[in-house]
């Protein structure tokens, strides 16, 4: 009788100790603050539309950036006259500075 009661009262332990355990997890996992998150749409949308701005913005400067590499890239190689490509890279930079100077 009392090796039964032993392995109730381990078994109990082990079961109090594990939830214990994930109630620790739980906590590391801020599901709490994650369902007020969740659960406020006013937030939930001023947060996404602040998201989607900072990557529009970067899309735009990374694109203009790697733009104009391009085509200071492109001028060095006019420059540099190569036979078989120079007038077409000579034509591209002309289109491009004549589209800019438009603006």
């Amino acid at each position: 009788m009392e090796d039964g009661q032993n392995r109730a009262d381990q078994q109990e332990a082990r079961l109090a100790r594990r939830v214990r355990e994930l109630c620790l997890t739980l906590e590391k996992l801020r599901l709490t603050e994650y369902m007020r998150y969740v659960n406020d749409v006013r937030r939930l949308l001023w947060v996404n539309f602040l998201t989607g701005l900072a990557r529009g913005f970067g899309t735009a400067i990374g694109f203009t950036i790697l733009g104009a590499i391009a085509i200071a890239v492109l001028q060095r190689m006019t420059v540099v006259n190569l036979p078989i490509i120079g007038q077409y890279l000579a034509d591209v930079v002309r289109i491009v500075q004549e589209n800019l100077a438009r603006r």
